[in-house]
């Protein structure tokens, strides 16, 4: 049996009511930064904060009485985990999680609110899945695969319904890859609706998965990806074929790319997303030319981010672009002195986010003391202009770079 429009259609029968009806809608702002029309496909809205809501529902709901009795079990990087989770509990089916070690903790702790167990197994969803085959055999719990499952395309296959929907007349699709699944949902239903879209999967270099079964090729793979969410080594043997027949093209974007989408989802289009959900901007960025002068769809897949790692990404954006600067300033270990200091980037404009009173562990004369100082700024220029501003008021100062040792 295949996947067929069809099967895509009583899917969103099914869903219809229970999951959110996300909207595509324009971006301004990253229109203009690359060149065409942008439309975001915002599955950030779903209650879990993912499209896998589609395909969970789906599939759970496909279930016969005694397999919900007995309880599912499933591998997931995350939101497979929350949308299982999620509508197992509400559906009244135990469901047992098998997540990656290393998998961030906001999605552990949102997967457990659901009510699921959580086991965590492997480094990566491929080596945790052996785990849950002898919970399949052991316990009698049935398998609910992240993405090789027709019940589970055919609810990724709605997102292209509602995309049509609203912006039928798209040039290019954008959709990450990580086991295919959503990916070969929506092009099943894409090609037979509107078979002139250009449909391109986006994978993250670090795990060309899908790219290497479909060139045959074997191009290393491993190692953290911020696009956790689709680190995944083995594709799907039901989504490669789909990919191979109907997908455009495939590319790869470094996690340089990756970092700067996310960070360019948020500060221009407004957008919290996780790293797999930036993969699609991070390939318009990464060859604008492709695109210029389009209409382009990107599947904002998940918002899954871990705080922390959400922090880290702007601050180093900020950084990157300017916009914080680390300073050295000597000074005369004397009272007064960090006061002026401070008074003298203050009358920049500057922003003082951190300061470090060094004494004891640099090669400075003993009354003399070193100030690492990071400091908010508007651009370059800007950096420079205070620089110059210490230096004019006695403070012999230095850019610190990440490049350099700051000793």
């Amino acid at each position: 049996m295949s996947l067929t429009l069809s099967d895509i259609r009583a899917a969103a029968e099914t869903l219809d009511g229970e999951v959110v009806r996300t909207p595509t809608v324009p971006s301004g702002p990253l229109s203009d930064l690359y060149g065409c029309e942008i439309f975001l496909k915002l599955e950030t809205l779903q209650r879990t904060g993912s499209f896998k809501d589609r395909g969970a529902l789906v599939k759970l709901s496909s279930l016969s009485a005694a397999e919900r009795e007995r309880g599912v079990v499933t591998v997931s990087a995350g939101n497979h985990a929350q949308g299982v989770a999620w509508h197992a509990q509400r559906l009244g089916i135990p469901a047992t999680i098998l997540m990656p070690e290393g998998t961030p903790f906001t999605k552990i702790r949102r997967t457990e609110r659901f009510g699921a167990r959580v086991v965590l197994e492997g480094e990566t969803l491929n080596e945790a899945e052996p785990r849950a085959q002898a919970m399949v055999e052991e316990d009698g719990l049935t398998f609910v695969h992240p993405y090789d499952d027709e019940a589970i395309l055919a609810g990724q296959g709605t997102i292209a319904l509602e995309m049509l929907e609203d912006v039928p007349d798209l040039d290019a699709v954008l959709v990450p890859i990580g086991g295919g699944g959503i990916l070969s949902g929506m092009a099943t239903a894409l090609t037979e609706l509107a078979p002139d879209i250009e449909i391109i999967g986006v994978e993250a270099e670090l795990y060309p998965s899908m790219l290497n079964a479909l060139q045959g090729q074997s191009a290393p793979m491993g190692g953290r990806t911020l696009a956790d969410g689709i680190a995944v080594k083995r594709p799907g043997e039901l989504t490669r074929p789909i990919i191979q027949r109907l997908v455009d093209d495939v590319v790869l974007v470094s996690e340089s790319a990756i970092e700067s989408a996310v960070q360019s989802f948020l500060t221009d289009a407004r957008v919290q997303v996780e790293g797999a959900g930036a993969t699609p901007l991070a390939a318009v960025a990464s060859d604008p030319d492709r695109f210029r002068g389009r209409r382009v769809g990107l599947v904002a897949c998940g918002g899954n981010i871990d705080p922390r790692i959400l922090a880290t990404v702007l601050m180093r954006g900020m950084a990157a672009s300017g916009h914080l600067t680390r300073l050295r300033i000597a000074i005369d270990d004397q009272a007064g002195t960090l006061g002026r200091v401070a008074h003298t980037i203050g009358e920049t404009g500057g922003n003082i986010v951190e300061i470090y009173h060094q004494r004891m562990f640099y090669d400075v004369p003993v009354r003399r003391a070193d100030l690492d100082a990071v400091v908010e700024t508007r651009d370059p220029g800007h950096a420079e202009e205070i620089i110059r501003r210490l230096k004019e008021a006695g403070f012999p100062t230095r850019r610190l770079r990440e490049d350099h040792e700051s000793g």
